[in-house]
């Protein structure tokens, strides 16, 4: 019998590539679904898997985008890639695309609030779902 390998807790996949600019500079990362370059141009790859909106909230449009760049960077915290020191920066963009996007500013403000006083143990490495096997 042949075993299945996979992860759980991810509601969303990147069908295209998705790209933005950020200002985390000097680092180059290249993973296989994660791509961010030394000049900031932070790249989701296609099949790129998230979790949407985390805690007592629900996904709506104009939260996607906003935790899909939120989830990326906490993961390359996670991983080691950059500094932890970019997690304020991290849940600061997350409020802005959100609001740029059109969530309501109460909204947003309470979604930064919220990463800024409990997003941290996100950020650790032992928060990086697990690799599950089945049967």
């Amino acid at each position: 019998m042949k075993a299945v390998y996979y992860s759980a807790g991810y509601k969303y996949q990147l069908r295209r590539d998705f790209s933005i600019q950020t200002e985390i500079l000097g680092y180059y990362v290249n993973l296989k679904y994660i791509r961010l370059t030394k000049k900031g141009k932070l790249t989701g790859k296609c099949g790129y898997a998230w979790d949407g909106a985390s805690g007592p909230t629900w996904d709506t449009k104009n939260s996607m985008r906003g935790s899909l760049v939120h989830d990326i960077l906490y993961q390359m915290i996670r991983l080691g890639h950059i500094e932890k020191d970019h997690k304020e920066y991290a849940d600061k963009l997350l409020h802005d695309l959100c609001t740029e996007d059109g969530m309501w500013p109460l909204r947003a403000d309470y979604w930064r609030w919220a990463v800024l006083k409990f997003g941290a143990p996100s950020t650790m490495p032992s928060a990086e779902p697990p690799e599950l096997v089945a049967p």
